[in-house]
């Protein structure tokens, strides 16, 4: 066996979180999944690289609150296991961080793949299908880019008729209704947790 076949072999695909869980990157299972490493890790991965505005990075935690509230505004009627999985939809990113979309492009294939099996290992965490239909992955998409426009206009320096042609016009969301103001990290995690706490109450799930 040559030296780089048994690098290959033995690297390391794990990441150790502060909960003591170790994730297989390759091969994530559900039972090392915890809701305090998610939320500890989106509310510590920027937004946009970075390039915002703000005595604060603006968060993948805080990004999220945002497209679960744009989706439920949306769609009152949703499930709470619809409001979860919208809540979730960036959770892989505590992991493999945020890839702008620019560069998802360019890496292709490979990123998809270990998200995509990240995305089913914290749903069935939760008692969640692996992934959304495709019906609420498009909601999901559209709150998502309603978070994009005010993201990109308030933080992130883009002009409106610049945001409104990649991200389109919003319709019932104003920036308003939004907290946009980037959070610290400690605070966007809280909220993010009492979020989950909340839509999980609905849910009945709470002591499972």
């Amino acid at each position: 066996m040559s030296a780089a076949a048994t690098t290959s072999k033995s690297a390391r695909a794990w990441q150790r979180m502060l909960s003591g869980r170790r994730l297989d990157l390759l091969d994530p299972s559900p039972m090392d999944v915890e809701i305090s490493d998610i939320a500890h890790g989106l509310a510590r991965v920027a937004r946009w690289n970075g390039q915002t505005r703000g005595n604060h990075a603006f968060s993948v935690a805080q990004h999220s609150l945002i497209v679960e509230q744009c989706f439920t505004i949306a769609h009152p009627a949703s499930t709470p296991e619809e409001k979860l999985m919208t809540l979730l939809h960036d959770a892989p990113e505590y992991v493999i961080g945020d890839m702008i979309s620019p560069f998802k492009s360019v890496v292709g294939g490979g990123y998809k793949t270990v998200e995509a099996r990240l995305e089913a290992a914290i749903h069935l965490r939760f008692g969640l299908p692996a992934h959304p239909t495709r019906e609420l992955k498009t909601r999901i998409k559209r709150a998502d880019t309603v978070s994009a426009f005010f993201e990109a206009t308030e933080l992130a320096g883009f002009a409106l008729t610049e945001a409104k042609k990649l991200f389109g016009m919003p319709n019932g969301v104003t920036r308003e209704m939004l907290l946009i103001e980037p959070l610290p990290a400690v605070e966007a995690q809280q909220r993010f947790l009492e979020r989950f706490a909340e839509i999980e109450q609905q849910r009945g799930t709470v002591g499972r």
